[in-house]
């Protein structure tokens, strides 16, 4: 039970100190009304992450062509994660460039592309970052520990201040990303 009892110990104490950290707060206020702006000039939003972040990237954009709470139209939301096109990007030109080519593909002037990497270093999320950049697309970045490289390349970054490990920085992610899904289903009329 010790071990239960430290994990869930250590994720309301930080759950407890990006509540009362109004940078962190307003960042991703900021970050949430920027992809509304997006969605109401008839852009639209991607996403992309490794591993667990994968996971939360496919969950935001399922949540948002599906349905989050509210019964209404689908909203315009895809995550960089089909498996073909993955393996044949990393065949033919490497690991680093899975999401880069799907901005390049998918992306469009006025899309916004959520980056997540809990160390903000991630090769490919940096290119995709940068590829979002050059296509006149937003950048929204959820990060953890120092914000690593991806906090330079961000139009709006959400960083948790947790210098552990990555668990912990994705339990505050996915919160983010569920309060932004409300503020998107919320802002937007859609019935």
């Amino acid at each position: 039970m010790e071990l239960f009892t430290k994990h869930l110990s250590e994720a309301q104490s930080l759950l407890s100190q990006v509540l009362s950290d109004q940078a962190f707060m307003q960042s991703a206020q900021r970050a949430g009304e920027a992809m509304v702006a997006s969605l109401r000039s008839g852009g639209k939003i991607l996403s992309c992450g490794n591993g667990g972040s994968m996971c939360d990237a496919m969950h935001f954009a399922e949540e948002l062509t599906g349905r989050y709470r509210n019964d209404r139209r689908p909203i315009a939301a895809m995550a960089l994660s089909d498996v073909s096109h993955m393996s044949c990007v990393a065949n033919d030109y490497g690991y680093d460039y899975v999401f880069a080519r799907g901005v390049q593909a998918f992306g469009k002037h006025g899309d916004v592309l959520l980056a997540i990497s809990t160390s903000g270093n991630s090769k490919n999320i940096l290119l995709a970052a940068e590829a979002a950049r050059e296509q006149g697309l937003t950048v929204v970045a959820l990060t953890g520990k120092d914000g690593g490289k991806l906090a330079s390349i961000a139009h709006a970054e959400v960083r948790v201040p947790w210098m552990g490990y990555a668990d912990r920085i994705q339990e505050i992610h996915i919160k983010v990303i569920h309060a932004w899904m409300d503020l998107i289903e919320e802002q937007l009329d859609l019935k």
